[in-house]
């Protein structure tokens, strides 16, 4: 399906200033996530930016959608396109990581905006099962007696946080209770920190998994926003399903000399930074 063109013009400005932000954010607090940060921009500018329903001025609002963002270290972009809405000030980037900030290295709930505190990998996705779950108590009744959730829960899982196996738990408990407002989007990058997905633990065909388990499964190219939106829309129609996204996407995506290399969590030198902001500019 093709969008309209100046909706996908500006997701695709929105994913550059994502990129750009992250850059000086981690330029600020000296390292960072480059690798995974930027292979999410364009899945996190699809739904800050269009696709979910939230209120910067009311950060708290009970029938928002929720984005957990399992990997949570790669919380650059995620920073990024909160301050971008509008939940606090870009001011906040200087201080990126710094003992007392409020912006730290790894997801936290005491920044505006950010659902989950992450750590620990593997966790997300059951956290956002729980957050899914909630969302039917009291909820009305469709005229098949399903439960019509108050809001959506939106997970990004890392496909090398797959290795996980609480992952596969909250998969399998997800589709048992049905619970078709749970979309999970694994950011397919094929890389994790020590080397690539395959050679670590290969956990190929990866769609197949997700459809055994129970998943209604879309595999897009995720950083085409026509692809993006396509997906999301589509979670939005199938029921009696959770939804699983299965996003191919490019390690370092945005800055050409970064791109299909295993920047993980690295320090910025000024060669890099240089060709990043030339990027992105």
């Amino acid at each position: 399906m093709a969008y309209d063109e100046k909706l996908i013009k500006k997701l695709e400005e929105k994913a550059k200033i994502l990129r750009r932000d992250a850059i000086e954010m981690i330029r600020a607090g000296e390292s960072g996530w480059v690798g995974g940060s930027f292979s999410q921009a364009d899945i996190i500018a699809a739904l800050v930016f269009h696709h979910m329903r939230h209120d910067p001025k009311n950060p708290h609002w009970e029938e928002r959608d929720r984005l957990v963002v399992s990997k949570a270290h790669c919380c650059e972009t995620v920073y990024a396109a909160l301050a971008e809405a509008g939940y606090f000030s870009k001011k906040e980037y200087q201080l990126y990581g710094k003992l007392g900030a409020l912006l730290q290295a790894h997801t936290e709930r005491k920044v505006p905006g950010v659902e989950y505190s992450g750590g620990s990998l593997g966790q997300g996705l059951s956290f956002a099962l729980g957050e899914a779950l909630a969302a039917r108590i009291g909820a009305p009744r469709d005229s098949s007696g399903r439960p019509v959730p108050r809001y959506r829960a939106f997970c990004i899982v890392g496909d090398g946080e797959s290795d996980e196996g609480q992952v596969w738990e909250a998969v399998m408990a997800a589709a048992h209770y049905q619970v078709d407002n749970l979309i999970a989007i694994v950011d397919h990058n094929k890389f994790q920190s020590s080397g690539t997905v395959e050679e670590r633990i290969n956990i190929m065909p990866l769609a197949e998994k997700w459809r055994a388990f129970g998943w209604d499964t879309t595999e897009i190219n995720g950083h085409d926003f026509n692809e993006i939106l396509s997906a999301l829309e589509r979670a939005d129609q199938v029921k009696g399903k959770p939804h699983a996204i299965i996003a191919h996407t490019t390690k370092c995506k945005g800055v050409p000399s970064f791109e299909h290399k295993n920047l993980h969590f690295c320090k910025l030198s000024d060669e890099m930074y240089a060709q990043a902001i030339e990027a992105l500019k």
